[in-house]
Parts: C-alpha cells; sequence; structure tokens
C-alpha cells in the first residue's frame, strides 16, 4: 500500500492545494460564514457548531489522519498572490483493490466563483490522483440544477454516467444527484491482468 505523510501540497499556476492547518480557522470560518446563502443550497446542511474552533480543529486531525492512512486528500485552496484561502477540495473514499477510485467534492468561496480557480484545483488533484496515487477513476456528483458545478465537471473532462436517487442530504432534504466520473485514458478497459 501507498503510504502518505500527513501533510501534502499541490502547487498550480496561480495556488498551493495543501492540506488545512490549525492556524487557517479564520479565514476558514469567515469565508464559510460571508458564503454561506452562496454555499448552503449545495452542501449538506450545516451542523450547529460548524463554524466553531472544535469542530475546525476536528477536521484538521481527520485531514491529517486520512492523508496518513490513504483513505482521502482533503486540501484547501491558497490563492498564492496574497495567500487567501478561497476554497477546499477534497479526494474522498480512495478505494483500492479493483476499484482503485476516489470521490471528490469541493466548495469555493462566493468572491472567487467563476474565476477558473476550481477547475484549475480539479485538474491538478485528478492529474495527482492519477500520476501519484495511481487511481484509475476520480467520481464526483453535484445537484442537476447546479449549472455551475456540472459545467466545471465538464471542462475537465468529467463524463456524465447518470442519476442517483436520493443520494445525498443536501440543505435538509434527500435529493438526487448527477453522477460524473474522470477515467485515467490509459486504462480504460485494461487491467494489466491475464
Amino acid at each position: 500500500m501507498l503510504r502518505m505523510r500527513r501533510k501534502m501540497r499541490i502547487e498550480t499556476e496561480r495556488m498551493t492545494l495543501r492540506t488545512p492547518l490549525h492556524s487557517d480557522y479564520v479565514p476558514w470560518s469567515t469565508l464559510r460564514r460571508d458564503s454561506a446563502d452562496f454555499l448552503t443550497p449545495w452542501e449538506p446542511s450545516w451542523a450547529s457548531d460548524h463554524l466553531t474552533r472544535k469542530a475546525f480543529s476536528n477536521r484538521v486531525y481527520w485531514a491529517s489522519r486520512s492523508v496518513a492512512a490513504g483513505t482521502a486528500m482533503p486540501l484547501f485552496l491558497i490563492r498564492r498572490s496574497d495567500s487567501t484561502l478561497i476554497g477546499a477540495i477534497t479526494l474522498d473514499n480512495i478505494r483500492r483493490g479493483p476499484a482503485q477510485a476516489g470521490t471528490l467534492g469541493y466548495w469555493i468561496g462566493q468572491p472567487y466563483a467563476r474565476q477558473g480557480y476550481m477547475r484549475e484545483a480539479i485538474e491538478a488533484v485528478v492529474h495527482h490522483a492519477f500520476h501519484r496515487l495511481d487511481l484509475s477513476r476520480v467520481e464526483a456528483a453535484c445537484l442537476p440544477e447546479n449549472a455551475a458545478s456540472r459545467g466545471v465537471l465538464e471542462r475537465c473532462g468529467f463524463k456524465y454516467e447518470g442519476v442517483a436517487q436520493s443520494y445525498l442530504q443536501i440543505d435538509g432534504r434527500w435529493r438526487t444527484h448527477v453522477l460524473y466520473a474522470a477515467l485515467r485514458p490509459d486504462r480504460r478497459g485494461r487491467t494489466g491482468v491475464g
């Protein structure tokens, strides 16, 4: 099994994608609070302690353990020009064995939306997943009416695969999602076995 460090970083043209640090609490909580109306229609309902320092510390510990175990890759998007936290992306549910797959989730603060940052982050994480983690498939799901999320996935080479009924609880209700996946090009249909 591939052993991973507790901290990791990926450099893109304009950003550093890195694991969260305890010192990120104020920028994270401020961005989440200021972007709440923009984010909550697309996310699971926030717990009453969502924006507390204790809940954030638990996120940091979870991120460190998940990276070390190779089960997830939670990363903050840090704009290099001014060291501003602008969003987050997580490759979660990393499965080995026959699947060699992971599930992508992401969010961006409202002031930074529609500026190409998420496309840059998704492309970097998918490249890392295929070429450093040796995954064959990266999956993503979003609400059918989330045109921005669907568009960025399609621009990043994800293909529409279908619909999952009552897939996740979003904004307090079970919601149907559309499913997308990106496949590693050199692995389509090949296993190297036999």
